[in-house]
């Protein structure tokens, strides 16, 4: 039992590192200063730090490695908040979710207007 939670911990941290690349790429491709390190494949031992600049002197960090995930949010340089865990996790989302809500309005904005062809 203890050897199928440690691969499904592995798996776990493998999938999280190929959202961070993504969401790093995503988001550098945007004109946000976002990075992703990663350590090796993501298996073995390996983690990955990813790292967003939110504006106004707001960075986020999260980290995720064998040995844990975590979040850091810091302002002007002090610590505001430190998650762990799924807690980390869901301030990802959350904050992943944010940063794509401006494009998904301008998407929509783009999209061509077919109300008036149906009148």
């Amino acid at each position: 039992m203890f050897a199928r939670l440690a691969e499904q911990y592995r798996s776990v941290v493998h999938d999280l590192i190929l959202s961070l690349e993504a969401l790093a790429t995503c988001l550098g491709e945007r004109g946000w200063a976002a990075t992703c390190y990663t350590c090796g494949d993501g298996r073995g031992g390996h983690g990955s730090s990813f790292v967003a600049d939110l504006g106004d002197n707001h960075m986020v960090r999260f980290l995720v490695s064998d040995f844990g995930i975590s979040w850091v949010e810091s302002r002007n340089g002090h610590e505001l908040v430190k998650l762990e865990g799924a807690e980390a996790i869901q301030e990802l989302q959350r904050v992943a979710q944010m940063l794509q809500a401006p494009l998904q309005a301008v998407k929509a904005a783009e999209l061509p207007d077919n109300t008036a062809e149906a009148a």
